[in-house]
């Protein structure tokens, strides 16, 4: 059991059969009355986020989060396979747990799997992928306004925004912690 105190960002509590992580809190201790703890808390299974106040010294389950480096296997409709790389034991993640970065995933690719209470809770992509142009349209010259961008689909179906000079059968650096173009590899 931990309490108040022990609150940061980051912190995974488990609130009425629910894990949820701490996303931003904030220690209030108004001129008359008891200290209290404003909180914003984030789902880890539906992605809800919501406020919630607790008392200054009101204790909470703090739940144990460990990360495991997993290799992405391959996707059947919604839901995703993992492997992991030091036991070989195979697991499924729902697309929900996976986040925005499931149309950054490239089979094989190595992430890190949170795991809590032994159930998988998230997905952590590395910060930058390669993935290959399959499809975008010629810039055309003289189509150059500054910043002007086309789009693209790379090899795993996503739409990146890139710039003209961006040929199909390119391979793009991606950032998945925004989806964005940075450079060509």
């Amino acid at each position: 059991m931990a309490d108040t105190t022990n609150f940061r960002n980051g912190y995974t509590i488990l609130i009425e059969g629910a894990i949820f992580q701490i996303v931003e809190f904030q220690h209030v201790k108004p001129g008359k009355g008891g200290a209290f703890v404003r909180t914003r808390l984030k789902n880890m299974h539906t992605g809800a986020v919501l406020d919630r106040t607790f008392r200054s010294g009101d204790k909470v389950e703090e739940v144990r989060v460990e990360k495991r480096d997993m290799q992405y296997l391959y996707a059947e409709g919604d839901v995703y396979h993992f492997m992991d790389n030091e036991t070989y034991e195979q697991i499924t993640v729902d697309r929900g747990t996976v986040g925005d970065g499931a149309n950054l995933l490239k089979e094989n690719e190595n992430v890190g799997v949170l795991m809590a209470l032994e159930k998988p809770i998230g997905v952590e992509l590395p910060n930058f992928v390669i993935l290959r142009v399959v499809q975008t349209d010629p810039g055309f010259k003289g189509d150059t306004a500054n910043g002007a961008v086309k789009p693209a689909t790379v090899e795993t179906g996503a739409t990146v925004n890139v710039p003209l000079f961006v040929n199909q059968d390119d391979l793009l650096r991606i950032d998945t912690r925004t989806g964005d173009y940075v450079e060509r590899a």
